[in-house]
């Protein structure tokens, strides 16, 4: 079982979501390019070096209203998954299922991102946070595997997630001035294929780490 937070832990927790809550508001109101750290830190009533302790700049704040516990959120969908689930599949669906779910909060800091290329690359960036928590779930599934293949294969899933997102969000669906970016096509379809090469990998890993079975020619 899960051990609950506690009250330090839930009075953080508490903080962060003011934070991320507050760099949102004042983004969409006055623009991101109006908005400072010390203003988002009063808005949630705290302290600018109290602020830093969460974030490093505003707009890691801003991006976080969209990224909020994301990776947390991949790690638990795939240990969600039927154990008769590929783990390739389970992977991907988790990726797909948490980066394409986003709420009317979520979409209006998606809008500002596709605004302004510090918050696009602070965006990006998240994908590294994946990795982690990723590697503990696929560890958890890969019983018997070798000390970095759960590592490799979080980290390439990682770095497939940041793929498909520059796809996404790239030069190809850029539009308009001021460096406004248009997502282009699906991401969905977009996570689906960078995240297919790495099919091979995850099955084979699998494979590895199932108990053999005897083989019908050894004598009974």
């Amino acid at each position: 079982m899960t051990t609950p937070p506690g009250l330090r832990e839930r009075k953080k927790q508490a903080t962060r979501e003011a934070l991320r809550e507050a760099a949102l508001r004042l983004a969409v109101e006055h623009g991101p390019d109006q908005v400072r750290v010390e203003d988002i830190a009063e808005a949630a009533g705290v302290s600018p070096r109290t602020y830093n302790n969460y974030f490093s700049s505003r707009e890691q704040a801003i991006v976080s209203a969209v990224t909020a516990d994301r990776e947390a959120h991949v790690a638990a969908a795939v240990r969600a998954r039927p154990a008769e689930v590929p783990l390739a599949d389970a992977v991907t669906e988790a990726v797909v299922e948490q980066y394409t779910s986003t709420d009317e909060r979520e979409h209006e800091a998606l809008l500002l991102i596709t605004t302004e290329t510090a918050l696009r690359g602070a965006f990006l960036d998240t994908t590294a946070a994946i990795e982690p928590p990723l590697t503990a779930a696929i560890a958890e599934r890969l019983a018997n595997a070798g000390p970095h293949t759960a590592r490799v294969l979080a980290a390439s899933a990682a770095a497939a997630v940041r793929i498909a997102l520059e796809n996404w969000l790239g030069p190809a669906g850029s539009s308009g001035t001021g460096g406004l970016l248009v997502p282009s096509g699906s991401l969905a379809d977009r996570l689906r294929a960078t995240l297919a090469p790495l099919a091979p990998a995850f099955d084979a890993a699998e494979r590895r780490t199932r108990p053999s079975s005897p083989s019908s020619a050894d004598p009974a």
